[in-house]
């Protein structure tokens, strides 16, 4: 076996009839596994007026140790924070990713957060994974003049170990998706197909924070040293690029599984539609700035029903994954993604035993 797949081993969650806090969705959870060994979903439940909660939930296996439910479990954070509501009442915490960070023997959490100023990226703390405590925004340096705390910001994701930033120190590393003015999906439809990828503004970007172990609380600094990683090269992520699951450690380097854009056009009419769809990426394991793998093509793509219909219609979106220690398989992952901003489904990934062949980190036509 020398290529990556996705199996998908079907819907493990959807919103709880006559429940009001998911009347909206259910969706794009985190994943991590507890004190306890047992596996945790963290999805968005969305109520009436797109108003996000983050729940908590315990996830089901059957005998031959798959994924078939989840035993909902309450609230884990819900808009609370100045920085996680709007003036008109609205708001929210959505989108969660969760590490455990060795160095720190913490959970830390991810969260977009919603205000006043739009997205932005938010942290959290926990020893236990049911009692959180805020951390509050991330704060960044600017680069270039650009003030990266005056843009919305989305799918971050933390690496579970130290790793070295440009100058060699060991540091804390986020991955993340500065929404720069004029680059959402929504603005950039309609130029043409052969338009040149803006590869500062449409990215997955990494950025390093120093770790001090003898705060207590913990708190984090400020991110430093912002590099843009990653940006669309292939024609289903032309649109934009973005994190999905936390950096998890293989035998090949650091995996996530990310997301692209593209549109579908509808015939006889100027619309756009766009489709989200889920590819694969390896970073070095001693210099995670350095890709050692890229899919051409999509691992997973919207084909189901469940996918293809919903809140927003064609989507998977990937942001849990649990690498099956627990069944003795370390070279397999579980994939928990949102279908169509409305439900969670799960897919497996068996990695291969050599690294196929991939794409360019950056296509030489995008190159400035």
């Amino acid at each position: 076996m020398n290529e990556f797949k996705l199996r998908r081993l079907g819907m493990l969650m959807e919103p709880e009839p006559g429940n009001p806090l998911e009347v909206e969705g259910v969706l794009n959870p985190a994943a991590v596994r507890g004190p306890d060994g047992e596996l945790y979903l963290f999805p968005r439940m969305v109520a009436k007026g797109n108003y996000s909660r983050i729940g908590i939930a315990r996830v089901r296996f059957n005998e031959a140790g798959d994924p078939v439910g989840v035993e909902r479990l309450g609230i884990a954070l819900e808009p609370e924070a100045d920085y996680e509501h709007r003036s008109d009442g609205s708001g929210g915490c959505e989108d969660p990713r969760v590490t455990f960070v060795g160095p720190l023997q913490r959970y830390l959490m991810t969260y977009t957060a919603w205000s006043s100023h739009g997205p932005r990226i938010a942290l959290a703390v926990s020893e236990d994974i049911f009692h959180w405590r805020r951390l509050g925004l991330a704060t960044f340096s600017s680069l270039d003049g650009i003030e990266f705390g005056n843009v919305d910001d989305k799918d971050a994701s933390l690496f579970p170990a130290v790793i070295p930033d440009p100058s060699g120190q060991p540091e804390l590393a986020i991955l993340h998706r500065p929404l720069f003015p004029g680059t959402r999906p929504e603005e950039t439809a309609c130029s043409p197909a052969t338009r040149e990828v803006d590869i500062d503004r449409e990215s997955i970007w990494i950025s390093y924070c120093q770790m001090t172990l003898d705060h207590k609380p913990f708190h984090t600094g400020k991110f430093t040293f912002h590099h843009r990683l990653a940006s669309p090269v292939s024609p289903w992520e032309r649109l934009k690029i973005g994190g999905g699951t936390p950096p998890i450690l293989t035998r090949h380097g650091w995996l996530i599984i990310y997301h692209g854009v593209s549109e579908i056009e509808k015939p006889n009419t100027d619309s756009h539609m766009l489709c989200y769809s889920a590819g694969l990426m390896i970073f070095s394991k001693e210099h995670p700035l350095v890709i050692s793998y890229r899919s051409a093509e999509p691992v997973l793509t919207p084909e189901l029903q469940e996918e293809r219909h919903g809140i927003v219609a064609n989507v998977v979106f990937p942001t849990g994954i649990d690498r099956r220690d627990d069944l003795g398989t370390p070279d397999r992952f579980d994939v928990y993604y949102g279908m169509a901003d409305n439900r969670i489904g799960v897919a497996r990934l068996d990695l291969p035993d050599h690294l196929p062949a991939g794409v360019d980190a950056d296509s030489p036509a995008a190159k400035v």
